[in-house]
């Protein structure tokens, strides 16, 4: 199928606007970027994805999709031209979405806890809950990669779109909170992973910078605070 009329709605800081930016670049996808505004939310995006009301959603030829990890497996799909983005073993997809979900589920929403913890006991209590995972993860990286840069192999694939895109902002909190997220010293290997994942040239120039993250999250407590 041919590339099409391709469009992207969402905000440059957003990891899960990320997760689509980075799989369009491995499959060498134009697409036009449409700027959302979440503190007054568009009639396109309330009309493409009436159910959550979320970014991203990605235009091919005027339909909608909607949440991003359905949209890396549909541009995974879509177009077989380039690099894959998901293993070609069912079994190994498979443990791709287990841990894909565990992530976005169970993982990241514990940076967001800590964000909101108040006081030093609530927040090590949460460092806590990352640091267990964290251990998962590095398990689970030196399972899935065996033995290879990447969680999807030789090159970046599906769960290191997953992962990765979140990095800005799990850097972002370690400065607001003065903490360390992603300790070496319990997870060398996934740390080494990060380093290699953040150098490439394929996402080095769409994960933003956390000093910029923690700008803009800033400046959006204040207006919507002001409201």
């Amino acid at each position: 199928m041919a590339a099409g009329n391709v469009k992207l709605l969402g905000v440059w800081a957003s990891p899960f606007v990320n997760r689509v930016e980075i799989a369009l670049k491995i499959r060498s996808i134009e697409s036009e970027f449409i700027q959302e505004n979440l503190l007054n939310k568009s009639e396109l995006l309330l009309k493409s994805n009436p159910v959550y009301k979320k970014i991203p959603v990605l235009f091919h030829d005027e339909k909608p999709i909607c949440e991003s990890l359905v949209i890396l497996q549909y541009i995974d799909e879509v177009w077989p031209n380039g690099p894959s983005i998901l293993h070609s073993d069912p079994y190994d997809r498979a443990i791709s979405r287990f841990w894909a979900a565990y992530i976005d589920e169970k993982w990241f929403p514990l940076v967001t806890e800590l964000r909101n913890a108040e006081g030093k006991e609530a927040k090590t209590a949460v460092l806590e809950k990352i640091y267990e995972g964290n251990l998962l993860l590095e398990e689970a990286f030196i399972k899935i990669s065996k033995g290879k840069p990447f969680f999807g192999g030789d090159s970046i694939g599906y769960l290191d779109v997953v992962i990765g895109s979140l990095l800005g902002w799990v850097k972002a909190q370690e400065i607001m909170d003065e903490v360390k997220i992603l300790d070496e010293t319990k997870m060398p290997s996934l740390a080494e992973w990060d380093d290699r994942f953040c150098s490439d040239e394929i996402v080095k120039d769409i994960i933003p910078q956390p000093e910029k993250l923690v700008e803009v999250y800033r400046k959006y407590q204040e207006s919507f605070y002001k409201k």
